[in-house]
């Protein structure tokens, strides 16, 4: 342990000085990075000359690779990878939640897939308010959190438009993964015992994640026959065995012996929904990320926006940079948090919020202080746990995925006799508008709960095609909402600091949101001098531990290179 320190010292004094390699353009300026930073060198780098997958679990990872290697196209291992997911990664991994997935067609455009979860039609404004009008629990945790699935609507809905194989070759590896179990790593191992106390409330979490009960150990083999069953179910009759039948009326039931409200109607309606993807033009590159549902897109690409005015950035880790991105962040999720909703329900000013004239003015009131964030009008207009995984085929077709149960294991209700966990995110709508929800998000009208309504989300899965046109990197994380701007760090990394994708992935983070009005930073990412400097222009510091999974691929002279985040337990597999 002290040599692997010390290695990661001297490679953060090496970018520190500059005397790193760097991206396409050369050295990356590194500066700023705390000679203490853990995670300098530890990045998960697999390298493939053909194809590449990375996601959130190794297994899951070589799923989707093997699918490539059997003909499959990038759609058909990113479904692959998605129900594998469900198996080997259950904090996050899921069928009983939702996602977005952007999907790049060597030859044709480029197609954003929303399967964003719905709000039951029971569902009211109001419904995880206490009498004094304040939020409970209930949005969080129970069967009342618990929002319509999409996820098996949205792989399925992938697979029908542009999947090669069949629906059994590609679901296969996860009934297999679920049937004859897997070996439980470390991550996963004190994963399970950090939430067992919200899994051991509900009968069937207890049985599915803490055999004899408690977690289950490093090595041990962790098997889940009624998750096969359901996902036997999926196998045979595609969504139609999820959403109808054995598997909805078991749904229903855990609904009614909990409390819930999601019913065999809201199950038949739910819809996967194809959309246009946001497109932003950045420094001569093009960027293809979520439209709402998610803010991902549109919140990003006013941060990108903002930052495209300053000619040359800052150095990486300085004040200077610092200081202009925390208050590009403040005005778009300002923005973000006012008027951005499900866009059946609310109208979504796109066209204002991207354009560059109204960066160019939000711009223009960034000085050298920091600028309180104004008083938050929840009336506006209207207008924890999450995973990502990124592939690219041998065809140079692109999916980049963002799937969530929202917390960590999700309500921590598992469906009892199907097997899998369902979603809490019922708490990404504004539960009560103006009042903060599980990720301190303070949020509007535009927001607030609807029966079939699809709540705000974060996720930002997002693909870079360099200047010419060329594939050059597929990227996403989980992490509430600093999902959008770790997503902005990685690819701000690469483009204006010419960092290789392992440092851009493992350099510190940095995160505001508006409310609360502080700047948040990972803790002994950066000097304490450069704290101290933020600290005297105004700016309230707040470290928050360390964030995110990013799982990205980049194009290299040699074919592709992916990088797993090593906050977390992800890999990558290639060919």
């Amino acid at each position: 342990m002290q040599i692997r320190r010390l290695l990661s010292l001297v490679l953060a004094l090496a970018l520190a000085s500059g005397c790193a390699r760097g991206g396409p353009d050369g050295p990356a300026p590194a500066v700023g990075i705390a000679p203490t930073w853990q995670y300098s060198g530890e990045a998960r780098v697999s390298e493939g000359s053909k194809a590449m997958v990375v996601s959130g679990h190794p297994l899951a990872s070589e799923v989707g690779r093997d699918i490539l290697k059997q003909g499959g196209n990038a759609v058909d291992a990113a479904v692959a990878v998605g129900f594998a997911l469900a198996v080997v990664h259950p904090e996050a991994g899921n069928i009983g939640g939702g996602g977005f997935m952007i999907i790049r067609d060597r030859v044709g455009p480029v197609q954003a897939l929303d399967y964003r979860e719905t709000a039951p039609g029971r569902a009211t404004r109001d419904m995880y308010l206490d009498a004094a009008g304040e939020p409970t629990e209930r949005s969080v945790t129970g069967h009342l959190a618990a929002g319509v699935p999409g996820a098996v609507a949205g792989l399925t809905e992938a697979h029908r438009r542009l999947g090669r194989l069949t629906l059994d070759a590609v679901i296969a590896p996860a009934i297999e993964l679920a049937r004859d179990g897997f070996e439980v790593d470390d991550y996963r191992s004190e994963s399970i015992a950090e939430d067992s106390a919200r899994l051991a409330l509900f009968p069937a979490s207890r049985a599915s994640f803490l055999p004899d009960g408690k977690r289950p150990e490093p090595g041990s083999r962790l098997r889940q026959p009624d998750l096969a069953a359901t996902l036997e179910s999926v196998r045979r009759a595609g969504a139609a065995g999820f959403y109808r039948g054995r598997v909805a009326d078991l749904i229903v039931a855990e609904m009614q012996r909990g409390g819930g409200i999601i019913s065999h109607a809201d199950l038949a309606g739910y819809r996967a929904i194809w959309r246009a993807p946001i497109t932003i033009a950045y420094r001569g590159h093009t960027i293809y990320s979520m439209p709402p549902a998610s803010s991902g897109g549109v919140t990003m690409g006013q941060i990108l926006n903002i930052m495209e005015g300053y000619a040359p950035v800052p150095p990486f880790g300085s004040p200077a940079l610092l200081h202009r991105e925390a208050e590009a962040m403040r005005r778009a999720f300002t923005d973000r948090n006012t008027y951005l909703g499900d866009p059946a329900f609310v109208r979504n000013p796109l066209d204002r919020l991207l354009s560059k004239e109204y960066a160019a003015r939000l711009r223009a009131e960034i000085a050298e202080r920091a600028s309180p964030t104004p008083k938050f009008d929840p009336t506006g207009e209207s207008g924890a746990s999450t995973t990502h995984y990124s592939v690219v085929d041998s065809e140079g077709n692109a999916v980049s995925t963002t799937t969530t149960l929202n917390n960590s294991y999700g309500s921590a209700v598992t469906v009892t006799g199907a097997g899998f966990l369902l979603n809490d995110e019922m708490d990404d709508f504004a539960t009560a508008p103006g009042k903060p929800n599980l990720y301190g998000l303070v949020q509007g009208e535009a927001n607030a709960i609807a029966p079939g309504k699809r709540m705000l989300s974060a996720m930002t899965p997002s693909i870079v095609l360099d200047p010419s046109g060329q594939l050059l990197l597929v990227v996403g994380t989980p992490g509430g909402p600093r999902i959008i701007t770790m997503v902005y760090h990685v690819i701000s990394n690469v483009i204006d600091h010419r960092m290789e994708l392992a440092d851009a992935v493992t350099a510190p983070r940095m995160h505001h949101q508006a409310l609360p009005d502080s700047l948040q930073v990972e803790l002994e990412g950066f000097s304490p001098a450069t704290l101290d400097s933020l600290r005297g222009r105004g700016h309230g510091i707040a470290s928050r531990g360390y964030w995110g999974d990013v799982e990205a691929i980049m194009r290299t002279e040699d074919g592709w290179q992916g990088v797993s985040d090593p906050r977390r337990g992800g890999g990558g597999a290639g060919y």
